[in-house]
C-alpha cells in the first residue's frame, strides 16, 4: 500500500519542503525513490511512494497527486493501463515514465498516449530536476490561466447571456442600469438572438426577483384566447365557464410578465393591455368589476413595430407605453467575437448531457461558423452544437459532424481552401484568422477593428506585424 508524507506519514526530515505539489512514486523498491528524492526537488514538491499498482487510484485521488513516476522496465502493460486510467480520472495530472532506453518512435508512442517525459536509466538528477520544474512551471501557467478564464467569464457571462462584443457588454450595462427602476420594457431583435434570457436577467436582478416571472408566448395563443389567457374569466362568462380562472396577469401580480412576440396580439385586446400599463387594471372576461393588478411589464418582438403602425396592426400609444427603455439585440453574424464564447458554453452542456469529452472544433468549422450567417441566430448555433456534440465521436467536432443543411450552405468553391482534410488549430492561427475577418468585415479600420475585438488601436497594430497580416 502506498505511504505518505506530510503529518499523515512518517518521511525523513530531508524530504519536509514547503510544497503544493504531490509527487507519487511506484516502484517495487526504493531505488527509484532514493534516486529522485537525491535529486534535489524543485521547491513545492513533496514525495508519496508505493510499492505496488493496486489499489493506487483512490490513493491518487484522496491525496491529491499532481505528478506519478513509475518504471516502465517489465511492466509497459501496467504502466500504460496506469496513465490510460488516470487520464480518463483526471487530463492534469502529468505521468513520467522511466526505464531503459527505448526506440524514438516508442518514445513518441508515450507521449502521444500522455505520458509527459521519458527517461532513461540510470537517471540523470539534473534532468529529473528541469522536468519536475517544468511541470511545476505549467501548472502554475494553468492555473493562471484558470483564474483569468474566471476573471472573463465574470466579464463576458451575465446571468443567462453570453457575449463579449461591445454590443452584448454594452447590454449587460444596460440591463444592469434599468432592472431596479423599469416598469415596461421593450426587447427587439431579431428571432432567436435571446431576448427571452435578457427578459429573465432584467427580472432577476429587479426589485421583484423572489416574484414569479410569468411568460406568454403571444404566438402560440389562438386570437379568440387571447383575452381570457391574458385576464382570466369569471364564471358563466361563456359556455363551459363552469368556474373562475385567473389571467396570465393575475399570476404576475407584484412580480414581471413577459409578452414574448406581442406584435402578435390582436388590435382589439391592445387595447386592454394598453388599460393594464396606464391605469393597471383590467377586468376579467364577463366580470363588471375592475382588478387591480402591480405588474411590471417586459414586451419582446422580432418584428418592426413602426412599420406595424404604418399598416395597422399595432397600437402607436401601446408602443409608446411599452418602450420606455428599448433593448436591440444585434443578431449573431453582427457579433462574430461571441461565436467561440458560445460555442464552448454549448459545448460544455452538451457534453455533461451526453456524457462525452470534447474538447472543441476543428479549425474548418470554426472558420465556417465566422462566415456563416446565421439567420436563426444564437438558437440556430445551439441546435447545430447540439446535433455535432450528439454525431460527434472524437476530441474535435468536424465537418463531417455538422448538419447537413449547414454544410450545403456553402459552395465548394468556398469549402476548398481548408476543407481537403480536418486540421486542428493553434490559438495564434485562431486569433490571426480572426483578425483578418474583423478586419475584412470592417473594410481594414483599424478603428473600427479594434473596438469590436475590445483592444487598442496600438496592440491591434502590434499584433499585425506579429502575424505579418497584409491590410
Amino acid at each position: 500500500m502506498p505511504t505518505r508524507s506530510a503529518k499523515r506519514t512518517k518521511m525523513p526530515p530531508e524530504v519536509k519542503i514547503s510544497y503544493n505539489m504531490n509527487l507519487l512514486i511506484i516502484d517495487e523498491d526504493l531505488s527509484l525513490y532514493d534516486t529522485i528524492k537525491g535529486s534535489s526537488l524543485p521547491k513545492n514538491y513533496i514525495i508519496y511512494f508505493s510499492r505496488a499498482y493496486r489499489d493506487i487510484y483512490s490513493f491518487i485521488e484522496y491525496n491529491n497527486i499532481h505528478v506519478v513516476i513509475t518504471d516502465l522496465d517489465g511492466k509497459k502493460k501496467q504502466g500504460l493501463s496506469l496513465l490510460k486510467k488516470l487520464k480518463s480520472l483526471d487530463p492534469l495530472v502529468e505521468v513520467i515514465f522511466t526505464g531503459k532506453p527505448l526506440p524514438s518512435e516508442e518514445v513518441m508512442g508515450l507521449i502521444n498516449q500522455g505520458a509527459i517525459d521519458y527517461l532513461i536509466k540510470p537517471l540523470k538528477l539534473n534532468a529529473v530536476h528541469q522536468t519536475l520544474k517544468k511541470i511545476f512551471e505549467k501548472r502554475v501557467l494553468r492555473r493562471e490561466t484558470y483564474l483569468l478564464e474566471k476573471r472573463l467569464e465574470k466579464k463576458y457571462f451575465f446571468k443567462s447571456m453570453i457575449g463579449k462584443s461591445p454590443y452584448m457588454l454594452e447590454i449587460f450595462s444596460l440591463v444592469e442600469n434599468i432592472s431596479k427602476y423599469f416598469s415596461s420594457v421593450l426587447i427587439t431583435g431579431e428571432t432567436g438572438t435571446g431576448k427571452e434570457m435578457v427578459a429573465t436577467a432584467i427580472h432577476e436582478l429587479s426589485p421583484t426577483t423572489d416574484k414569479d416571472l410569468v411568460i406568454c408566448d403571444c404566438v402560440s395563443i389562438p386570437e379568440n384566447l387571447f383575452e381570457s389567457e391574458l385576464f382570466g374569466y369569471v364564471k358563466g362568462a361563456f359556455t363551459g365557464a363552469d368556474k373562475d380562472k385567473l389571467g396570465l396577469f393575475d399570476k404576475a401580480h407584484r412580480g414581471t410578465i413577459f409578452l414574448d412576440e406581442i406584435g402578435e396580439i390582436p388590435l382589439s385586446i391592445q387595447a386592454k393591455l394598453l388599460r393594464v400599463l396606464e391605469h393597471h387594471q383590467f377586468k376579467p372576461l364577463g366580470s363588471n368589476d375592475n382588478r387591480i393588478v402591480d405588474v411590471h411589464v417586459i414586451a419582446a418582438t422580432s418584428r418592426n413595430l413602426r412599420e406595424c403602425i404604418t399598416n395597422g396592426t399595432f397600437r402607436e400609444d401601446l408602443l409608446h407605453r411599452l418602450n420606455k427603455v428599448e433593448i436591440y439585440i444585434p443578431p449573431l453574424r453582427k457579433r462574430p467575437e461571441d461565436i467561440p464564447l458560445l460555442v464552448r458554453h454549448f459545448l460544455n452542456s452538451y457534453n455533461k448531457q451526453f456524457s462525452k469529452k470534447i474538447k472543441g472544433v476543428s479549425r474548418q468549422v470554426q472558420k465556417l461558423f465566422l462566415k456563416y450567417e446565421w439567420p436563426g441566430n444564437v438558437r440556430e448555433l445551439e441546435n447545430v452544437m447540439e446535433s455535432a456534440a450528439m454525431l460527434c465521436k472524437k476530441e474535435f467536432i468536424s465537418t463531417s459532424d455538422l448538419p447537413k443543411y449547414f454544410q450545403e450552405s456553402f459552395p465548394e468553391s468556398e469549402k476548398i481552401p481548408f476543407i481537403k482534410r480536418e486540421q486542428l488549430t493553434t490559438l495564434k492561427d485562431l486569433e490571426k484568422d480572426y483578425i483578418s475577418y474583423i478586419l475584412k468585415l470592417t473594410n481594414n479600420n483599424l478603428r473600427k477593428s479594434a473596438k469590436i475585438m475590445n483592444i487598442s488601436r496600438t496592440t491591434l497594430y502590434n499584433k499585425l506585424k506579429k502575424y505579418k497580416i497584409n491590410r
